[in-house]
């Protein structure tokens, strides 16, 4: 591990899956390593994947199989910032088509219940405007969707 904080991430069974499945989708993202439980486990048994080390992004991250217990919630996004509408819809689609649910504001969930927030650079910049009231016309725009549409983010700055 070289990263002095790694974000941890709690999976039932299919941690693996799901750091496949982020290192095809994303850049700069990958699988590093795969370990197998020493020994029975609650719930596991030895040889089982316990954990797997990837990256997100740049972002370290660990996926734990530690069964059904725990589920993920919005109180956790990852945010990724896009360049442009093709770049926002293939990661968009790439979530809910891999059996993931679309959300609100640019807000998704993936079949292992991450959250994650498509987040085209244009409105991050549109709601933190110096001209408040594009800034506002952006922010209601943006209430009104789902996946982000950059065309209705510029027409409600230019009002």
């Amino acid at each position: 591990m070289n990263s002095k904080n790694t974000i941890c991430l709690w999976y039932d069974r299919d941690a693996l899956e799901a750091a496949t499945f982020y290192a095809e989708t994303f850049p700069d993202s990958a699988v590093l390593a795969v370990h197998h439980a020493p020994c029975d486990y609650p719930s596991g048994q030895q040889g089982d994947v316990l954990t797997v080390r990837f990256d997100v992004m740049g972002i370290p991250c660990l996926g734990l199989n530690g069964g059904p217990l725990f589920r993920h919630n919005e109180a956790f996004s990852f945010q990724v910032a896009t360049d442009d509408q093709a770049e926002t819809d293939r990661l968009w689609q790439a979530i809910i088509d891999n059996g993931g649910q679309a959300s609100e504001c640019g807000w998704c969930k993936d079949r292992w219940g991450i959250s994650w927030q498509i987040t085209p650079r244009i409105l991050t910049a549109a709601i933190g405007s110096p001209d408040r009231a594009a800034a506002r016309r952006a922010f209601e725009a943006m209430m009104t969707m789902s996946k982000i549409d950059i065309a209705r983010i510029e027409a409600a700055l230019k009002g």
